[in-house]
C-alpha cells in the first residue's frame, strides 16, 4: 500500500515518520523545498529518537530514510497512493482547495483522510467530487508515538471507505475509534478540553496554581488514564458492584460537585497570559532530569510514552 502525506509541518511529518517506521513507502507533499527540507530534518530527528530507544537498529533507521519520497508535486505525491493523509490548516476553505488538488491527479478509489483536530467532514468534503472517500481521521502529537485515530465521516461519506480505513490503520498498529455521528472536536478533544475548562476554573478562583494543577493531573487520574480509560477506572473503583455501584454511590455528591463546576463558553480575559506566567514558572520548578525548556520537556515526554507504549504492547 503507497500512501501520501499532503503538508509536512509537525502533524506531516509524524504521519511520515510513523508510515515509514511500518514499512510504507510515503510520499510527502509541501508547497516549497524549504518546508520539505525542515520536514526531513524533524523525520531524521525522530528516527533518531527511535534509534536511541532502541526501537529501529541502524539498518531499519537508514531503510526508512529510504522509503520517504518529497515533492512539490501535487501530482507526483497522490498518482499512486491508497490512502492520502491531508495535512493543511485548520481551516475549511483551505482544506477544500487542497482536496480539489488530490482529486484533480489521485486515484478515484483512494482514501482522502484529513487529520483535522475537529471540523465536519461534511464541510470539508462540500465541493468534493468523490465526498464519499472522504473522512477524518485524526491522530493525537506526537503522532509517531501515540496510537489513537479518530475516525469521522461526513454526511456523504460511503462506509466501505471508513472499514477500510479502519483495517488500513489497525495494520500497521494504530489504535482507530469511529464516531457514530460528526461533533466539533470529536472525542479526545471534548473530553480533554472539558477537564481543561474545569482546571482554568480553579486556578481563577484562586484554588490552586497552575503547577498544582498539573501536578494534580499527572501523579492522580492521569497515571491511571495513561492504563485504561475512565469507564474500566469508574469500573474498578466500584469493585464487585462494578461502575454502576459507584456511581450510585457516589452519585448525590457528585451532583452537587457538578454545581459547583465551571460551564462557561469562552475564554477569561486575559487568561493566555496568566496562564503562560504560570507554566513558565512551573518549567522553571521542575527537575533539571525531567527538562525545564520545551524541547527538555518534549524529550521527556516522549521517552515515558516509549515505555507506557511498551507496556500496552504497542512497540
Amino acid at each position: 500500500m503507497k500512501v501520501a502525506c499532503i503538508g509536512s509541518g509537525l502533524i506531516g511529518s509524524g504521519w511520515a515518520t510513523y508510515f515509514t517506521l511500518k514499512g510504507l513507502e510515503t510520499t510527502l507533499y509541501d508547497i516549497d523545498d524549504g518546508k520539505l527540507d525542515e520536514a526531513v530534518d524533524r523525520i531524521k530527528s525522530n528516527l533518531k529518537f527511535m534509534y536511541s530507544e532502541n526501537v529501529i537498529d541502524e539498518r531499519e533507521f537508514n531503510r526508512c530514510l529510504e522509503r520517504i519520497t518529497t515533492t512539490t508535486s501535487m501530482e507526483k505525491a497522490v498518482k499512486d497512493a491508497d490512502l492520502i493523509q491531508e495535512n493543511g490548516p485548520e481551516n475549511y476553505e483551505i482544506k477544500r482547495s487542497i482536496i480539489q488538488n488530490i482529486e484533480k491527479y489521485g486515484k478515484n478509489d483512494a482514501i482522502i483522510a484529513s487529520s483535522t483536530s475537529g471540523l465536519l467532514v461534511t464541510e470539508i468534503a462540500k465541493d468534493a467530487d468523490y465526498p464519499e472517500r472522504i473522512i477524518g481521521a485524526h491522530p493525537y502529537n506526537p503522532v509517531q508515538l501515540i496510537p489513537l485515530v479518530e475516525i469521522t465521516k461526513g454526511d456523504r461519506t460511503e462506509e466501505k471507505y471508513i472499514n477500510k480505513a479502519v483495517e488500513f490503520y489497525r495494520s500497521i498498529d494504530k489504535e482507530p475509534i469511529v464516531l457514530n455521528k460528526e461533533a466539533l472536536g470529536f472525542i479526545s478533544n471534548r473530553l480533554a478540553l472539558a477537564l481543561y475548562r474545569e482546571a482554568v476554573e480553579i486556578v481563577e478562583r484562586g484554588i490552586c496554581s497552575v503547577e498544582e494543577i498539573d501536578k494534580a493531573c499527572c501523579f492522580g487520574p492521569g497515571l491511571r488514564y495513561a492504563l485504561m480509560g475512565p469507564n474500566l477506572i469508574y469500573q474498578l473503583g466500584g469493585g464487585a458492584h462494578g461502575i454502576r455501584g459507584v456511581l450510585t454511590h457516589i452519585g448525590p455528591s457528585v451532583e452537587k460537585w457538578w454545581e459547583d463546576m465551571a460551564d462557561w463558553k469562552k475564554w477569561p480575559e486575559g487568561y493566555g497570559e496568566r496562564v503562560q506566567k504560570g507554566v513558565n514558572e512551573e518549567m522553571k520548578n521542575r527537575r533539571e532530569s525531567h527538562g525545564n525548556t520545551n524541547d527538555e520537556i518534549a524529550m521527556f515526554r516522549d521517552k515515558g510514552l516509549i515505555m507506557l507504549l511498551k507496556y500496552h504492547d504497542k512497540m
